[in-house]
């Protein structure tokens, strides 16, 4: 990876006047602004449709885009919908959080009337992205009518015929639910035609496109549903046992995530297919894939089903470089990066090295006043990914009231950190100026918000991924300060107006 630098931000966190951010004009204009401000990334959360919990990782499918996503005023434009339809809704009163409450009651009537009108208009078009997308869209439209059917309970308590997927139940609810099926159909048909436009916007504007792919995939997905041999599950489709992480400094109970283990075995004596199928779904939107939870590859912590914390779990050898070996073969056109966060053993280590991925170092962990840190910048190797923070840490201002004072006072000694220049600058500064082949900082750092701005506490149930973006507080000052420190450690273009200001005053190399 070429020494680049990008920004963190949720497509969910875009402003719009419709209660959540979308692939209409905000993300146009937000591709325009990282290309003024130097960056060459934009840095995305999972964008797969979500369901209880809202959470971006616990995703209804590992292939489908979000129905929340697909733009309203494109859709206007497009004659699916009126004008009037779309502002006649109630989205939520406070433009700075997403009312996901809102956002589930409305945004599928408005959805239906848009189906209503374009089914037959599109009848062509929706039939060859059917085909194209054969192998997972019409079980994913199957399995969100037959939830709608089920009052949205989780697959596991249907009725058993369909729960088990006896082919005379699928056939029977496919015809019963065929107006439901065409529904979610053709909201992802909606979906990719407006990712795919906005993807070739952004790579018109040199912005490539790093996204997540988390390890494990939501035992209430279509996913799990459609293929339950690929997974660890007894004859009724019951788990055996569930994912987790083993208790730590951080939690004496361990963290118990409850997503169903992979059946690496089965995996193996396919070839690896349903991963290579997987990855093949997530390039059609991403350039660049960031591993969730890499670790889990070498080895995982397993937890019996029905535990109700991750204490009793226990460590199972994962696929390790037999999967990725085959990955890196049939994807070599796709960057990858090693979310290598968490507890690493020796084995770990000896992984990500055999892989040759860029794994990540963060900050904010870097200055643990007790111990020294492998997170401080003079301790890296190009070949890794800084950043400020993730999705799942506080911006940097709240880090700096939340943190230990003398992790914090670490950090003003080891950054030089003053008053004048700025916590949060001086923080990207040093990220900035790392050896790092890519730098990437969430957006709210660059603003220099706080606690409120927070996108995600693990842990914790109710109040997360709700942050969003005002639209007033993307400006031309800041794209022109963040470009001139992106030209100034060498991972971004010259600006163009540094002429104008002098390069003496900007304070870049003469």
């Amino acid at each position: 990876m070429r020494r680049s630098c990008g920004i963190l931000m949720p497509v969910s966190s875009l402003p719009s006047p419709h209660g959540i951010g979308t692939l209409g004009k905000a993300a146009y204009d937000f591709v325009d602004f990282l290309a003024s401000a130097g960056q060459s990334w934009w840095q995305m959360l999972p964008v797969g449709p979500t369901s209880y919990g809202d959470s971006p990782y616990q995703s209804l499918s590992a292939y489908a885009g979000n129905p929340y996503f697909v733009d309203l005023d494109l859709l206007v434009e497009d004659g699916l919908l009126t004008k009037a339809e779309v502002e006649e809704i109630d989205w939520g009163a406070e433009p700075s959080r997403v009312d996901y409450g809102k956002i589930y009651e409305n945004r599928f009537r408005l959805l239906r009337k848009a189906t209503d009108r374009g089914w037959k208009r599109d009848a062509d078009k929706v039939k060859a992205f059917t085909e194209k997308n054969a192998g997972w869209l019409p079980d994913y439209a199957l399995f969100m009518a037959l939830k709608r059917h089920f009052d949205m309970r989780a697959w596991t308590e249907w009725e058993e015929d369909i729960r088990l997927r006896r082919p005379e139940a699928v056939e029977r609810y496919r015809r019963e639910l065929a107006e439901d099926v065409e529904l979610f159909t053709y909201i992802q048909y909606l979906f990719f035609r407006q990712w795919e436009d906005l993807r070739a916007y952004a790579r018109e504007k040199g912005i490539g496109i790093i996204g997540d792919l988390p390890i494990y995939v939501a035992m209430d997905s279509a996913d799990v549903w459609a293929d339950p041999k690929s997974f660890q599950l007894d004859e009724r489709n019951v788990p055996k046992e569930v994912s987790g992480v083993p208790p730590d400094y951080f939690s004496e109970d361990g963290q118990l995530w409850g997503n169903p283990l992979y059946d690496w075995d089965a995996m193996k004596a396919d070839g690896y297919g349903w991963w290579i199928r997987r990855i093949d779904g997530a390039a059609r939107l991403y350039d660049v894939l960031r591993i969730d939870h890499f670790r889990g590859l070498e080895s995982y912590w397993a937890v019996p089903y029905g535990a109700e914390t991750a204490k009793d779990g226990r460590w199972v050898k994962g696929p390790g470089m037999d999967l990725l070996g085959v990955l890196q073969g049939w994807f070599s056109n796709i960057q990858f990066i090693a979310e290598d966060l968490g507890f690493l053993t020796p084995e770990v280590r000896q992984f990500l090295k055999e892989s040759g991925l860029p794994g990540m170092k963060v900050l904010e962990f870097a200055f643990d006043s007790r111990e020294p840190s492998d997170y401080l910048p003079h301790t890296y190797g190009t070949n890794c990914v800084c950043y400020v923070g993730t999705h799942d840490n506080a911006p940097v201002m709240a880090w700096r009231e939340e943190a230990d004072p003398a992790d914090v006072e670490m950090a003003v000694r080891y950054l030089g950190l003053n008053q004048e220049e700025g916590f949060h600058w001086g923080m990207i500064r040093g990220g900035m100026s790392s050896v790092a082949d890519l730098f990437i900082a969430q957006l709210q750092d660059y603003l220099g918000l706080g606690a409120e701005a927070r996108m995600n506490t693990p842990g914790l149930l109710g109040g997360n991924w709700q942050w969003r973006l005002l639209p007033a507080e993307l400006t031309e000052e800041l794209a022109g300060k963040i470009a001139r420190m992106a030209w100034m450690y060498g991972r971004g273009p010259r600006p163009r107006d540094l002429d104008e200001i002098g390069e003496e005053e900007d304070g870049a190399p003469a």
